[in-house]
């Protein structure tokens, strides 16, 4: 009877109910197979109920509840933290794990046996992995195979420079490693890995990185993004080879059999994977809901690749990766399949992943003069391969200094991608516990310094305003000139009545009179979907979809294109892809280049089917905001309710009443010049109102010459633009002009309602009269007293209204007081 004796550890729970680590010995006996168990089961999934004398943290679910939402808390919070300086969340995401593992708060040993119980880790893991799994599928979903093939020797060469050198330097410092901290270690695999380590770029930070910074689609940005992807598919490789060679016990023939079983999965993926999701993408149409069965088998598909690769000998995360990379990412399919998975994966799984890894770095290993020293050289090291080999190459390509310089901060980041080589190596025992945090320390340094270091080094040359950019308003001496509309928009709800006040504002005698900008305002997060959009980014210095690209595809571009063919106006539909702290940057910036008159607005509130107005998002209210303060032409905010109805109304059915509150000021002069403006399209009556106050305010004074002499008079700005608009409409039918004398606000009011079945009321934002001014402050000062109390929930009007702010040169407008004081509890809501 041959009986065989092993140790193992489990935690048992004593007979008091607290759990216990405990050592048990496994006893088989040959003759009858039959093995015995010192212990029970580590843990059960759910409990009975604290009332039932189960103390929850005991059982599985329960804790792992408990663990994610700690997680969840650590890492937003220090991602809000971080937002100041323009880090990536990748960055507060590690942190977050260092902060909950034994590197500090892990030091209290209630806290991690209460916490973070190593009975736990098991379920910690799992579903770390599993996230982790269906995160690389994202990633390859990210990586065009097309734009790599068409990558220029340029890109291809500082790549391969940014691999090769830090790969070399990395192999050079494993041997310092392995006579110091690293004694042991498996020499071929530490070597690989470490080489790996050094050489990583990690493509999805770096893509959040150049966005935050507005670098996409500059000339830096472009080569990044490219270098980076090649980068990140040769690591990969890499790492497989790591994987294969980092068995323990093993004949070397066994990693043979690993790596080349390895590459007949991919040979096979490629041959199988394509095909199948070709048929499935042309059977899933542009705006119809992709078929549940489709998306159920390809997440059962990422599932089983992982199964097979693990089953291999590399690790789960490599054959979703490749399934990821094989399936077509243009088409509904592909973002219908993003859009299902990526935010429980990104904000839910994935940074236990983090946690996981947190819980294995212990930063108090790092002691000594000899391990900080490692530490230092470690960094240097990595940061000097990828630094001076991209730097090199770029020059020896013709880069300018700077440009060069830049790439090399750029593709030093590490983030996730360096922490999953560098766990996959802790877990293959490669590297032990002082080696393994050096390294992370390293990933998350080399990280952290990419940002600050771009901004210092690198300051991208705007392209010059426009030499003929001397009509930033719409009123102007002029009338014969182009006017320039940038009309921006949230979403499809938007458009018909986009479309309908472009159609109104055009005049249809004069040819080529109007020119369109419409910009789809889309955030940029850390949703893999956003790199997607990213890779349809257009080369002119800020990421915009360029409507040629995939036009048949989206609806947007479509809409927008179809209006340009019927009415001939000059329309470019575009997307602009930004976070939204600075997504206004990006419409000042484009008003300008493109030489706009006007930028319009979205309201921050949509109408309801029952006809009241609610918040879409509060953060575009402060775009807004941003955007009045810091525009270089006039801005129009559009509160849309429904103008024209549901769909385009064509030019010959247009027939709109557009009224005037005119009570004074710039802002009302800009206000009737766009009226004006309306008037000459033959489907518009235009009723302009002056309200006169008693005292009549004679509001901003001129000096004007009079009949060549150098007699001077002074006269009201206000009355100079009236008497001129009057000259000009003395013989147009369509136009209605009224003077109305009020003494308070009730009066006010009061006419304004006789014209509540207008389609559209023109204001102005900063009306100069007193009658206005006295009229119940409201919750959006931005509209001003007008145009608030028009798009009030309480005023009963079906009309649109449009509040415009006349472009001035002086000191920029200052909502954020009066904002801050007036935003009341429903706006905080999203919906």
């Amino acid at each position: 009877m041959l009986i065989r004796l092993d140790y193992d550890s489990c935690f048992c729970r004593d007979l008091g109910g607290s759990a216990a680590s405990c050592g048990f010995w496994t006893v088989e006996m040959a003759s009858n197979g039959t093995s015995g168990h010192a212990c029970p089961p580590p843990m059960k999934a759910t409990s009975n109920g604290a009332f039932q004398g189960d103390n929850p943290l005991d059982f599985a679910l329960p804790l792992a509840i408990l663990q994610i939402c700690l997680v969840l808390v650590v890492s937003r919070g220090l991602a809000y933290l971080l937002r100041p300086l323009r880090q990536p969340r990748v960055i507060a995401e590690i942190i977050g794990g260092i902060i909950l593992g034994p590197s500090a708060l892990g030091r209290n040993k209630s806290y991690m046996n209460a916490v973070f119980p190593p009975r736990s880790l098991p379920v910690l893991d799992t579903l770390a992995n599993i996230g982790l799994i269906f995160f690389l599928f994202l990633a390859g979903l990210e990586l065009d195979p097309k734009s790599l093939r068409k990558t220029g020797n340029r890109v291809l060469a500082i790549a391969l420079a940014g691999i090769s050198l830090p790969f070399i330097i990395g192999i050079g410092s494993s041997f310092v490693l392995q006579r110091t901290i690293a004694k042991g270690a498996d020499s071929a695999a530490f070597l690989v890995f470490m080489g790996v380590a050094l050489s990583i770029t990690a493509f999805p930070v770096l893509a959040r990185i150049l966005a935050e910074l507005k670098l996409l689609t500059t000339n830096v940005g472009k080569i990044a993004m490219s270098a980076a992807a090649i980068n990140d598919i040769a690591a990969w490789i890499l790492l497989a080879l790591a994987v294969a060679l980092s068995g323990h016990d093993r004949s070397p023939l066994v990693s043979l059999w690993v790596f080349l079983a390895g590459c007949g999965f991919v040979i096979c993926a490629i041959f199988i994977v394509p095909p199948i999701f070709k048929w499935i993408s042309q059977r899933c149409h542009d705006g119809e809901q992709v078929e549940e069965v489709y998306i159920c088998a390809t997440l059962a598909a990422v599932l089983a690749a992982g199964f097979v690769t693990d089953a291999i000998g590399i690790h789960a995360m490599f054959g979703s990766f490749v399934v990821g990379i094989l399936i077509p990412n243009d088409g509904p399919f592909a973002s219908a399949l993003v859009e299902k998975v990526e935010d429980l994966v990104s904000g839910l799984f994935l940074p236990l992943y983090f946690v996981s890894s947190g819980l294995k770095t212990n930063v108090a290993t790092i002691k000594g003069l000899q391990s900080w020293g490692l530490l230092a050289f470690v960094i240097f090291t990595a940061s000097f391969g990828k630094i001076v080999g991209t730097l090199v190459v770029s020059l020896l390509c013709k880069l300018p200094f700077n440009e060069a310089l830049v790439l090399g901060f750029l593709m030093n980041c590490k983030g996730l991608v360096e922490l999953i080589v560098l766990n996959i190596g802790k877990d293959r025992k490669v590297l032990n516990d002082q080696t393994f945090a050096i390294m992370v320390l390293m990933a998350v340094f080399t990280t952290f310094v990419t940002t600050p270091l771009v901004i210092a080094v690198y300051k991208p040359a705007r392209k010059g305003r426009i030499a003929d950019y001397k009509y930033r308003t719409i009123g102007r001496k002029n009338a014969n000139s182009q006017l320039r509309i940038l009309a921006c928009f949230h979403g499809a709800r938007n458009i018909p009545s986009i479309i309908n006040l472009i159609e109104a504002s055009r005049g249809i005698q004069k040819r080529d009179a109007l020119c369109v900008y419409a910009m789809h305002l889309k955030e940029f997060s850390e949703r893999s979907s956003s790199i997607l959009m990213v890779h349809k980014a257009r080369r002119n210095g800020l990421p915009f979809w360029n409507k040629n690209h995939h036009a048949g595809s989206n609806h947007v571009v479509v809409a927008f294109e179809a209006y340009r063919q019927l009415s001939q106006v000059s329309i470019r539909p575009m997307i602009a892809i930004s976070s939204m702290t600075n997504i206004h940057e990006d419409i000042c910036a484009t008003a300008e280049r493109k030489g706009a008159a006007v930028i319009i607005l979205p309201f921050h509130k949509h109408q309801r089917l029952d006809g009241s107005l609610n918040t879409t998002r509060n953060d575009f209210r402060w775009v807004n905001k941003r955007v009045l303060e810091h525009a270089p032409c006039s801005v129009g905010i559009f509160v849309d309710r429904g103008l024209g109805g549901s769909s385009h109304v064509s030019a010959s059915n247009v027939s709109y009443c557009v009224t005037v509150l005119f009570f004074g000021g710039g802002d009302d002069r800009e206000a009737l010049a766009y009226g004006g403006r309306m008037a000459e399209h033959p489907g518009i009556r235009l009723v302009v109102i002056r309200f006169v106050g008693e005292p009549t305010n004679e509001g901003e004074i001129v000096r004007v010459d009079v009949d060549d002499s150098s007699s001077t008079k002074l006269i009201s700005q206000d009355d100079e633009f009236l008497d001129e608009f009057k000259v000009k409409i003395a013989n147009d039918d369509s136009i209605t002009y009224e003077e109305r004398v009020v003494k308070n606000a009730a009066e006010t009011v009061a006419i304004i309602r006789e014209f509540n079945s207008c389609n559209l009321f023109l204001v102005g934002s900063k009306p100069a009269s007193e009658v206005a001014c006295i009229l119940k402050r409201s919750e959006c000062p931005e509209l001003g007293p007008v145009g608030s109390l028009l798009a009030s929930q309480d005023y009963p009007t079906t009309a649109s209204v449009l509040v415009m702010q006349q472009y001035h040169s002086g000191a920029p407008i200052n909502f954020i007081s009066e904002m801050e004081e007036h935003v009341p509890d429903q706006d905080s809501e999203s919906a």
